[in-house]
């Protein structure tokens, strides 16, 4: 069995306690929010950069990590993830036993693949980033790092996704599509032309409604 700890204590870190399933063991849960509960009655939380290096000071051991915040704060995962192993945290990576994963994609460190989702042929995924429950990452498309792929969305083949972009719920991205860094897809979207960074795009087809 294999310790691991999480950055992040709402729904998103239940999902990956599930996806990780009992061979793993959940040690402790960290958050910003110092009014944040833990949901697992069996894991405790600690609050902060504090309250982190004050845990792991009582502990010779190091486990790995994973960043259990979703949605567009991308940037924030990766951050979270690089701070945790400048401390000596190994990054986890997390697949669920119901997704697949083509044998010559390449996966970076810390990154999700949750329950029924797909990442196929010759895929290049940066770290932490996430495909939710039942997306699909078609061939060939490279994703930068923390990029959030939200459940049931599709990326037809050759999509390139920038750094902390987030694809909406149910979006579709046709293929050889290019999303900029820090893009929001909105739920439902279908893409057809390249959206710029930053930019926020809605609707079938998609329209750039404003650029944060």
């Amino acid at each position: 069995m294999s310790d691991v700890v999480f950055w992040g204590a709402t729904g998103q870190a239940k999902v990956l306690r599930e996806c990780l399933g009992p061979q793993t063991r959940l040690v402790a849960l960290f958050d910003n929010d110092p009014t944040a509960a833990s949901p697992f009655a069996d894991v405790p939380i600690f609050y902060g950069k504090a309250g982190f290096e004050a845990w792991l000071a009582a502990r010779p051991e190091r486990p790995a990590c994973l960043v259990a915040i979703g949605g567009h704060r991308g940037a924030d995962r990766v951050a979270l993830q690089a701070y945790m192993v400048s401390l000596g945290l190994p990054a986890a990576t997390a697949c669920h036993p119901t997704a697949f994963v083509a044998t010559d994609a390449r996966i970076g460190a810390g990154s999700q693949i949750l329950a029924q989702a797909a990442v196929c042929v010759e895929a290049r995924l940066g770290l932490a980033c996430i495909v939710n429950t039942a997306a699909s990452v078609d061939h060939e498309c490279i994703l930068g790092d923390g990029v959030h792929i939200a459940p049931g969305a599709r990326l037809a083949g050759c999509v390139e996704v920038g750094d902390g972009a987030m694809i909406g719920t149910g979006a579709i991205v046709l293929p050889r599509v290019r999303i900029g860094a820090g893009a929001i897809i909105g739920a439902g979207a279908v893409v057809v032309r390249d959206v710029p960074a930053g930019a926020v795009a809605m609707g079938n087809p998609a329209r750039v409604k404003e650029e944060r």
